[in-house]
């Protein structure tokens, strides 16, 4: 899903896309397994896992963007690939992968191995 918010909180963006791509495809957080959200910086991540309820447990599992990096341009395709390769490593099944985008807007993506 992808989602606009406010300018000014921008950082929350991944909480309304990801609820946008729950609705839909009709399903909700506990129907998947593990949650990529993109740190842009750690209050971000923070408030989006307020937001949305998110268990530390299941979301950035080898560290997010702070840890690993945060490729700009490539931002997406680390997610997308770092989720794939979590899921069948962990033999899951469901993935979610979300950014914030500059400018108040959020982009979440619903994966299955």
């Amino acid at each position: 899903g992808i989602s606009g918010c406010d300018p000014s909180i921008m950082g929350i963006g991944p909480a309304p896309a990801i609820r946008r791509a729950f609705e839909r495809h009709e399903t909700s957080l506990k129907d998947f397994d593990l949650v990529e959200v993109n740190e842009a910086f750690a209050p971000q991540y923070l408030a989006v896992e307020k937001e949305l309820g998110l268990k530390r447990e299941s979301t950035n599992v080898d560290g997010g963007a702070i840890a690993v990096g945060h490729p700009l341009a490539a931002t997406g395709a680390r997610i997308t690939a770092h989720l794939l390769y979590e899921l069948r490593r962990r033999g899951a099944k469901r993935g979610i992968g979300s950014a914030c985008i500059g400018g108040g807007q959020g982009i979440a993506l619903l994966l299955e191995a």
